[in-house]
């Protein structure tokens, strides 16, 4: 891409012109050619080497601003006054060519992502009618049946209807192992089908999936300017101004008051209002925070902007929500209480059989235990007047008995229940688990036993929490249960501080008063009813996982892996996006005071003000490009390698 690019650009042809005829004026000199075509070469030099300094300059004189470009063809026009036509080209050619390299590095940056595009096949299978038929991507639709080979990528965002396999997804999440799916579970265009033959569901159309979404995200934070990039932007306007005002002062009166000789003079403010021009300053933030957004995409992480680069750099203080962010989101059954004349395995077995209409998650809790334990279901068409009754439970026929599922105090009101049963279900509560009961109906009423669930840790959370310690960030966690099952998660953690018992409104308003005390805050969410919160926390971040709408909308930076140890990567990556940025600043701000010095102790020569100017602003690009995008995805290829 950055070939092709090369070879179609016009900035590059014109500064290979500029090139060749700033060295068929010298050779023409050389050789004493006649004035006429020493002066066509110079005057093409000029034209070619200003030609786009010049059309940015004028655009920015209409707005009534000054920059860096002006100062650049002033001093190119100043040299040529003075009969340095040679040195003015030179000026020009390197300028032109230091633009040309900082467009590189955009291009790199943006064709990181962009290579992305590359992932989509352009043709797939869909099935219909039992008929296959290979159509572009474009033409695939909502509800389009597509059979996906092993080593083919998914065309769309879908459902598998049929097939297991393993998936790469690192193009999505950076996560470097291979993804087991079976039928039900969601699959993601640009993900690659390494084993078996699928057939999936397409739910989305190809311009608006997953992959399409993360493109469009990362080039709109791609124009997003963080503070201190607009801090500099500005400072950079203002200066530039003030540098051609003290030039121009500096042509006027020295000659005028001290009768310094005019030509050496007006050759020393050229020196002077080149390597005063803050070119490398200017470009060394946006540059920095484009590589670090760029190359955090690559590995799962969307920033929507520098901004947020910023402020997780500086974080003190992070506020995580409970259910789906420390915790899997998906409860399991962790205890099987049976009393009467049924053992615990038999008891799971008929729960799981009377809620397998349920759509709870509590009853797709019992269907994975039954089925991790083994446990063989009858056929659905045993279960008869099956009825689902919203905040109580279940109620159904099983063969020639009735059962009922539900909260432990509603059945007590139905059928009272023993002092040992009661004693149990108190000992599960204060555990901080959900308990529901199982009774029999008829022939005869009794208690069949108790079953506790528990929203399980997630794997890395434990780490994560630690990790944010030990860096001496302060950790909160806000969270809609009650207190008891708000610390039975909490203090295996090691956190002190712990909202419970909050409505979304609420979040919000113990966001704001932490954000009192700590204004570099972040909100860590799973994006559904954390929205708020991380819509008003300084930096909302959604772990929402590849292919939420919610969090992709609501949220200031993505974790795409659902992985929560990326919260770690992504302070990591803004850390030393801003330790790239410090760097770039204080270069650029020494070479320009050295340069400066320059000119007035050892009459810095133009040709060398100009190769140290252009290079100050090259070096700047490459130290953002290898530090932040190359060395970073060098690392994660060894990684998904390995």
């Amino acid at each position: 891409m950055i070939l092709r690019w090369f070879a179609s650009s016009w900035e590059v042809r014109l500064v290979c012109l500029t090139l060749l005829a700033l060295l068929a004026s010298i050779f023409s000199e050389r050789a004493a050619a006649p004035l006429s075509l020493i002066t066509a070469f110079n005057l093409t030099a000029y034209a070619a080497g200003g030609y786009f300094g010049t059309r940015t300059a004028l655009q920015q004189l209409r707005q009534g601003e000054i920059d860096i470009d002006l100062l650049m063809l002033l001093a190119a026009v100043g040299a040529a006054l003075i009969g340095e036509w040679h040195e003015g080209a030179i000026l020009l050619f390197l300028f032109s060519l230091s633009n040309v390299l900082q467009e590189f590095v955009i291009q790199r940056n943006r064709g990181a992502i962009r290579d992305l595009y590359q992932l989509y096949p352009e043709e797939c299978t869909i099935v219909h009618a039992g008929q296959a038929k290979l159509i572009p991507i474009r033409e695939v639709n909502i509800g389009d049946r597509i059979l996906i080979h092993p080593g083919e990528r998914i065309p769309v965002d879908g459902r598998i209807v049929t097939g297991t396999s393993s998936l790469d997804e690192s193009t999505l999440t950076g996560e470097s192992l291979p993804v087991d799916k079976g039928v039900a579970d969601p699959v993601f265009a640009g993900t690659l089908n390494l084993q078996g033959a699928l057939e999936i569901r397409a739910e989305q159309l190809a311009s608006d999936s997953t992959l399409a979404r993360i493109v469009q995200l990362v080039e709109e934070a791609q124009d997003r300017k963080a503070p201190t990039q607009r801090l500099i932007e500005t400072f950079g306007k203002r200066y530039s101004t003030t540098v051609l005002i003290f030039v121009l002062a500096w042509l006027i009166f020295p000659p005028l008051i001290w009768g310094v000789d005019f030509r050496n003079n007006f050759y020393r403010g050229m020196v002077l209002l080149i390597v005063a021009c803050p070119c490398a300053l200017v470009i060394s933030t946006p540059v920095a925070y484009l590589s670090a957004i760029t190359g955090a995409a690559r590995r799962g992480l969307l920033f929507k902007g520098g901004a947020f680069l910023e402020t997780l750099a500086r974080l003190r203080a992070v506020a995580f929500d409970k259910t789906g962010t420390l915790t899997q989101g998906q409860p399991i059954v962790t205890d099987v209480h049976s009393v009467a004349d049924i053992s615990q395995s038999e008891l799971l077995q008929l729960a799981a059989q009377i809620e397998s209409r349920s759509e709870h998650p509590l009853a797709k809790a019992l269907l994975r235990a039954a089925s991790a334990q083994k446990l063989a279901l009858d056929s659905s068409e045993a279960l008869h007047d099956f009825v689902n009754e919203p905040g109580l439970g279940v109620r159904a026929r099983l063969g020639e008995h009735s059962y009922r599922i539900g909260r432990v105090p509603h059945l007590a009101d139905l059928l009272p229940i023993a002092e040992s049963l009661s004693a149990t279900y108190d000992s599960f509560c204060a555990a901080g688990k959900t308990v529901v009961g199982v009774v029999q109906l008829h022939p005869a009423q009794r208690w069949l036993g108790l079953i506790a669930f528990a929203d399980p840790l997630r794997e890395d959370a434990d780490r994560v929490v630690q990790a944010l310690h030990d860096r001496k960030i302060q950790v909160a966690m806000f969270t809609g249960d009650h207190e008891i099952v708000a610390q039975r998660i909490a203090q295996p953690l090691g956190i002190a501080e712990v909202h419970s018992g909050l409505l979304p409104g609420e979040k919000v308003d113990r966001l704001q008063q932490l954000a009192e005390r700590q204004a570099a805050l972040a909100m860590i969410g799973e994006g559904v009813n954390d929205a708020p919160a991380l819509a008003h926390a300084p930096v909302g971040i959604a772990l929402g996982g590849a292919g939420s709408d919610i969090a992709l909308d609501s949220a200031d930076v993505i974790l795409m892996g659902n992985r929560l140890s990326l919260i770690i990567d992504a302070l990591e990556i803004s850390q030393r996006a801003c330790r790239v940025v410090t760097q770039n600043i204080i270069f650029s701000l020494t070479g320009i005071a050295l340069l400066i010095a320059g000119v007035f102790l050892i009459n810095l020569p133009l040709p060398l003000g100009v190769l140290a100017h252009e290079g100050s602003t090259i070096i700047v690009c490459l130290n953002a490009l290898i530090s932040l995008l190359l060395v970073p995805e060098i690392r994660r290829k060894r990684q998904l390698a390995t």
